[in-house]
């Protein structure tokens, strides 16, 4: 004797699963592509923020070690720390690069502050300005909203005491 299976309830339905990975992968691209890119520009961010701020301590290390005793000598290694906090080193050449692109040094500032006498300074600071981050994908352009910017403002500065207490005859 045959059995009849109630098509109702005996048989079971297949649903068709057919194209359920392409609409999974269409909905979750995009959130890891937009989550990559952001990782990406916060990486650059660091990148830009941490070689600014390395090229002033490495400045204000060597002002802490020169005589700035004279007028003459706080021009003269100014200018020299300004070189090294742009371009590493106190000679730059005809064809050095900066250390970050649109780094010159008109952006970097170097004083020096406190002391018990005008010629020796108690600390020296260097500090670089006028340096902007500003991320590869525009946010704006994707939001319709030209007044949202993610342009950050870069400054980073370094003060260190200056170590040569003595005057130098």
């Amino acid at each position: 004797m045959k059995r009849q299976i109630d098509a109702t309830n005996g048989r079971r339905r297949r649903r068709s699963e057919r194209g359920m990975q392409l609409v999974e992968v269409a909905i979750v691209l995009p959130v890891l592509l937009m989550l990559f890119a952001i990782t990406a520009e916060v990486g650059r961010l660091y990148y830009s923020y941490a070689t600014l701020a390395k090229g002033t301590r490495v400045a204000a290390r060597y002002l802490t070690t020169v005589p700035l005793n004279t007028t003459t000598n706080r021009t003269l290694y100014g200018n020299q720390a300004r070189n090294l906090a742009v371009y590493g080193t106190t000679t730059p050449g005809t064809n050095a690069k900066p250390i970050l692109s649109g780094l010159t040094t008109s952006k970097v500032s170097v004083t020096q502050s406190g002391g018990v006498t005008a010629s020796i300074p108690e600390y020296v600071k260097v500090e670089i300005t006028g340096m902007t981050f500003t991320p590869i994908l525009n946010l704006a352009g994707l939001l319709d909203n030209d007044s949202f910017s993610l342009s950050v403002p870069l400054t980073p500065s370094t003060t260190m005491r200056y170590l040569i207490t003595q005057p130098i005859n």
